[in-house]
């Protein structure tokens, strides 16, 4: 408290516990996160959930005395209760003292040589050629010389003024005694200078962030509330702490889904690590990040973590102080904790260490400083030149890179809450995350989710879907929002329409009281969204051409006396069992009656499923999977990928593609790959290095193909010899998903 009463800080304070009271007077859920969870006040305020007494957190981190620039509070709302925070600061504090930071967009590789083109009067055509090709691509003619003349000296100069993504200052006197103000078509004012010189002036910049993790927890809440009439207090940290069988589903990876521990490198850290408790998922937010993993401490700190006998600390500070983390700098209060106990410096000395060696502000000057004020006290504590020196070392390869353990602590807890939800809640948790448009994953990763928990997966219908989609016990039901044709104020009144006067009661029913076109109402007939009435899609396709010909949606309205439309009787038509999924594939980009697998022209299924792979290190194995997503990673050999698969029991696992295997046996658009390789476990978790891979053909469309195979069986079957599958290598490409086929209107 006397810190903050001395630096002048405390309007700061109470400006956040303001925002946040009025943030939880209105049911919003929010978190209080970064370096301001280092402080007790904030805590005791209510603006953070992290108590710094239990974890050991430093409150020098967040702020001390010889800190200049102001202290830090990023606190996250859901993006859909964001922009209602955002108008309750303008409207409590004034328009006149309230404005968004601002920043300086630098030029950059493209946009250097896009303006210094366009200046020299190049067409588009090269423009792209320029911007888009590396330098030693570039044609050696005298103007494109010229264009790089001019672009080295423009390289790191301010471009254009724009908006900080979150930063809000708050002044007390009219905020246009420091700056002009621009307003740009998101409608909130911005001032003409960026974070620094706010710093500088001495303006406290408010964090309001946004993202979508929060909403996904907020919006499961709410459904488990209205479906099965069971409240659940999500902030209560019996639930959301440690708790048995979620710890279980953390030790496995199982959290597709889940905030910040869904992504594969992530999942495959917590299954190295057999993550089973709270503090160790704390520990695995940062160790993820790139400092930490580039110095080599991730890899020291999964050794430690699985062999706790077999390795020694460094000192006996290290054991004393970094006890929990195995003597290893995880966090960026570590950093503080050693500077502290090992090198004798005071904390807030520490904190400037940090700070010295950050990438925001780095000053070469203040870090020689401390730098030798650091080994001359190491010197005189007696510590030997060369530990002292490797010390020196770990700090300095990450301590501008990882996370405070506040920050890291503060994702955990929400990981933990959203854990929770998908593991008791699984069917209504994956719903809200579809809502609120997943996460690191496409939405057919999480409607895939949806269906390993138990659900019952349906296509759009216009009496049982909403706009975003809904779920009845088992029953999960598409939004229309998912069927991309489809205009969103047509999504948004369809089931509008029904909730005011009843159901649809048939095709033309629905036509008489929505104003949709042909063009609109096909998508809904193909994706099966009137299968309520019994009838076919060519029959609803030729009743619907009858009822639309020469008639304006907009004019169309129930009347007292309804002349019956006249009946045709027409032919039954056979349909393939696969027809359903290609209409699926076309309107939403994914099958949802069957698996991609049951769509292939090869019935095998690979020599070893997703779950024995554990049980196979150092063999080759030969797997047949869908690609859900992958990562590029360059290297100084070329670029390489690390891939996420699901197998035909739809298990996921992990690839490894090194440049000299892409350049045989590329990525080919999205789909099913048969994969040969070799099982690498490294600490639990199984990798896959690929030595060959080949995309396997679907059938062909049955829609349109004339050899239509009544029982639904492959049209012919692929050899299960790898040296036929393996013979001709792909060219690259960067979707992934099924192809799309072009919609036949006719």
């Amino acid at each position: 408290m006397a810190v903050i009463d001395e630096l002048k800080f405390s309007g700061y304070f109470l400006i956040t516990w303001d925002i946040v009271q009025y943030s939880n007077k209105m049911g919003f859920m929010h978190v209080g996160r970064g370096s301001g969870a280092n402080s007790i006040v904030s805590y005791c305020l209510g603006i953070t959930d992290i108590c710094p007494l239990e974890l050991d957190l430093y409150f020098e981190r967040f702020l001390n005395l010889n800190r200049k620039p102001p202290p830090d509070f990023d606190i996250d709302w859901s993006w859909q209760t964001r922009d209602t925070i955002l108008q309750y600061i303008f409207q409590k504090y004034g328009k006149d003292h309230v404005a968004f930071c601002g920043t300086n967009v630098e030029f950059k590789y493209r946009s250097i040589f896009r303006e210094v083109g366009k200046a020299f009067g190049l067409p588009k055509e090269e423009l792209d050629s320029l911007a888009t090709k590396p330098i030693s691509e570039h044609d050696n003619n005298s103007v494109f010389r010229l264009v790089h003349k001019y672009g080295k000296l423009l390289e790191k100069f301010p471009n254009q003024r724009s908006m900080h993504s979150c930063g809000i200052l708050i002044s007390e006197e009219p905020i246009t005694n420091f700056t002009a103000l621009e307003m740009p078509p998101k409608g909130f004012p911005i001032v003409q200078f960026d974070m620094h010189v706010a710093e500088n002036i001495g303006f406290e910049k408010f964090d309001i962030l946004s993202q979508r993790g929060l909403g996904t927890i907020k919006d499961t809440v709410d459904l488990i509330k209205e479906k099965r009439g069971i409240t659940v207090d999500i902030k209560d940290t019996t639930i959301s702490k440690n708790e048995a069988k979620c710890n279980e589903f953390l030790s496995i990876g199982k959290t597709i889904g889940c905030f910040y521990i869904e992504s594969p490198a992530m999942r495959g850290l917590l299954r190295r690590l057999k993550c089973e408790n709270y503090k160790v998922l704390v520990a695995a937010s940062s160790i993820i990040r790139p400092g930490v993993a580039q110095s080599g401490m991730m890899k020291e700190y999964i050794f430690r973590h699985n062999n706790p006998t077999k390795f020694e600390y460094f000192h006996d500070v290290f054991k004393d102080e970094l006890g929990e983390t195995y003597g290893i700098m995880v966090y960026q209060e570590d950093v503080i904790k050693i500077a502290l106990h090992f090198g004798g410096l005071s904390a807030p000395d520490g904190d400037v260490l940090r700070r010295a060696m950050s990438r925001k502000g780095r000053s070469l000057t203040a870090l020689q400083k401390v730098k030798n004020h650091f080994f001359e006290s190491c010197k005189q504590l007696g510590h030997p030149e060369q530990l002292s020196k490797e010390v020196y070392r770990q700090i300095e390869s990450f301590a501008g890179y990882s996370f405070c353990k506040a920050h890291s602590a503060s994702y955990a807890v929400e990981s933990y809450q959203s854990l929770y939800l998908k593991v008791y809640y699984p069917i209504e948790f994956m719903v809200s995350a579809i809502n609120n448009g997943g996460g690191f994953y496409r939405t057919e990763v999480y409607v895939h989710e949806a269906k390993m928990s138990g659900a019952n997966i349906n296509n759009p219908c216009v009496n049982l879907s909403e706009y975003q989609t809904t779920v009845y016990d088992k029953d999960v039901y598409l939004g229309l929002i998912h069927i991309e044709s489809l205009e969103s104020r047509l999504a948004e009144m369809i089931p509008a329409e029904r909730r005011k006067n009843g159901e649809y009661t048939s095709l033309e029913n629905l036509i008489k009281r929505i104003p949709i076109g042909i063009e609109t109402i096909q998508p809904l007939i193909f994706i099966g969204a009137f299968r309520f009435t019994g009838k076919q899609k060519h029959e609803l396709l030729i009743q619907a051409r009858f009822l639309l010909t020469n008639s304006k949606p907009e004019y169309r309205h129930l009347t007292l006396l309804e002349e019956p439309q006249r009946e045709y009787e027409l032919p039954e038509i056979k349909r393939h069992p696969f027809e359903d999924d290609f209409d699926e594939i076309e309107i939403i980009g994914f099958p949802v009656s069957h698996s991609p697998f049951e769509l292939l022209q090869t019935k095998y299924r690979g020599s070893v499923m997703a779950k024995d792979l554990v049980k196979n290190h150092k063999r080759q194995v030969k797997m047949l999977a869908y690609l859900i997503s992958r990562k590029h990673v360059p290297t100084k050999r070329g670029t390489m990928f690390f891939g996420t698969w699901i197998d035909a029991e739809g298990e996921y696992f992990d690839t490894a593609h090194f440049p000299n295997c892409l350049e045989q046996y590329p990525f080919q658009d999205g789909g099913c790959y048969l994969l040969l390789g070799t099982v690498e476990v490294d600490f639990h978790f199984p990798t896959i290095t690929i030595h060959k891979m080949a995309k396997m053909p679907f059938i062909p469309d049955p829609r349109y193909s004339m050899d239509k195979n009544k029982s639904g069986e492959a049209t012919r079957n692929l050899k299960e010899d790898v040296s036929m599958t393996f013979r001709k290598p792909y060219p690259q490409e960067h979707e992934i998903g099924l192809p799309r086929q072009k919609m036949n209107n006719c």
